[in-house]
């Protein structure tokens, strides 16, 4: 029985310390926003990884990095419309 109390107890303190780990009432929308533009900002934040990028693409640094910056903002495309009506 402690076991369980702990692993809630972990869970919720996980919960409560990092926005984008959701919770069994997060809409899978939502979920895949976090987790794009969580992979956005890391592409974006680790430089070797723009390199890499930039050589895949053929592309200016400044210009992919604009690209992933201007990605992040709707990530996953306009929200269905019943998340438009949720409230969070």
């Amino acid at each position: 029985m402690q076991d369980r109390f702990n692993f809630q107890t972990q869970t919720e303190h996980l919960h409560a310390r990092y926005v984008g780990t959701g919770n069994p009432d997060t809409p899978k929308y939502v979920w895949n926003n976090h987790i794009h533009r969580d992979t956005l900002a890391s592409h974006i934040g680790h430089h070797s990884r723009m390199v890499y990028f930039c050589t895949a693409e053929n592309e200016p640094m400044c210009r992919l990095r604009y690209k992933f910056l201007t990605k992040m903002i709707q990530p996953c495309g306009p929200p269905p419309p019943d998340i438009e009506k949720a409230e969070f």
